[in-house]
């Protein structure tokens, strides 16, 4: 990842605290909520008392930001991201309430408070920095990859009949047949009315455009198979973390081992684990596959659950990827409707090709 320098503003005589500098933190940025965002920082770093200086700012990524402070002698690093306010709720819900519900409170994001802009148009969470340690998907260590692995396991099984089920789908929603049925029907409206009078269309677009309206409708016929399918072998829905990249997955060392934390819960929501499972597994290259998925499969069956064969839980992942594909073609369908946005064949090709390799 890259790291973006972001200028560090010169002090002024009417500072916030007696930490140099925070009043300029992420100035010029154009990020909304800011004010809120520093006296968070302030009460995080000691309230009006503490003194140091802010000696780095760093962008990790959009709307996210590492931070270094010198405070009362002492250096310290947080990150700080920009979230809708309904995301940040979810965000929130799960550090605070779904994990330490089932004692994983420390396995997940280290939230260390929130700062909803005046207006309610964004909230900015403040996280302990993790430092370096994502899991690498190229080159994954076997025994950080398990650490990862037990931890998805018991999140899943802990989960899965738990009261608060009921609140992770109002606050998250759902990741299992419907999102596929839902995603491929939105999927098709967006695609038909990619048509002339309203865009138009080369030979090369329209045919582009055809195939994959050829491809949803079959997916939409497979529907009824593979509603069959989740239900019979997908197993009970639980708590998914619903973006289970590596870029998520952090490993730390500790005095008693490896200790696995996941981050960035934006689009948890409820569902079978085939979901997250597809999207963890199609992370890493396919020779390393079968053992990680033998992980999870000896982890859960610990507590009493039995996986379906390789073949059945294949077709399981297909229709989680496929949901996720069908999803992916809305957007740039629309963005050329609305907006005329060229990118939006490049997208709609990218999303062709992903089909074909899956």
């Amino acid at each position: 990842m890259v790291a973006i320098w972001v200028g560090v503003r010169a002090p002024t005589a009417r500072s916030l605290s007696m930490i140099e500098e925070l009043d300029g933190v992420l100035e010029g940025n154009g990020q909304l909520g800011l004010p809120e965002l520093r006296r968070s920082l302030q009460e995080l770093l000691g309230g009006p008392s503490a003194t140091g200086r802010v000696l780095d700012q760093h962008r990790l990524k959009s709307c996210v930001y590492r931070l270094h402070f010198e405070v009362n002698g002492c250096v310290r690093s947080l990150v700080v991201k920009r979230l809708e306010p309904s995301i940040a709720r979810r965000n929130q819900l799960v550090a605070t309430r779904w994990l330490p519900a089932i004692a994983l409170r420390a396995n997940g994001p280290p939230l260390l408070g929130t700062a909803a802009e005046r207006n309610g148009k964004c909230v900015w969470h403040v996280y302990e920095d993790l430092g370096d340690w994502l899991l690498d998907a190229s080159d994954p260590d076997p025994e950080r990859v398990q650490a990862v692995v037990e931890l998805i396991a018991q999140i899943h099984t802990r989960f899965a009949g738990h009261p608060l089920l009921a609140e992770c789908r109002l606050h998250g929603g759902e990741l299992g047949i419907y999102y596929y049925t839902s995603n491929v029907r939105d999927a098709i409206c967006s695609l038909e009315a990619l048509r002339p009078p309203d865009i138009a269309l080369s030979a090369e677009r329209l045919a582009l455009r055809d195939r994959l309206l050829e491809r949803m409708y079959k997916l939409l016929d497979e529907q009824p198979s593979r509603a069959q399918a989740l239900a019979e072998l997908g197993g009970p829905e639980t708590l998914l973390h619903g973006d289970l990249w590596t870029i998520n997955t952090f490993v730390l060392p500790t005095a008693h081992g490896w200790q696995a934390r996941l981050i960035d819960w934006d689009r948890a929501a409820v569902g079978p684990v085939s979901y997250d499972l597809s999207t963890f597994l199609l992370r890493f290259p396919p020779h390393h596959r079968w053992w990680i998925l033998e992980l999870y499969k000896r982890a859960v069956e610990s507590q009493g659950w039995r996986l379906p064969s390789a073949r059945e839980l294949n077709l399981l992942f297909d229709t989680a990827e496929c949901g996720r594909f069908a999803n992916r073609a809305i957007w740039p369908a629309l963005a050329l409707l609305s907006d005329r946005a060229e990118w939006g064949f490049d997208e709609l090709a990218a999303v062709e090709q992903w089909f074909e390799t899956l």
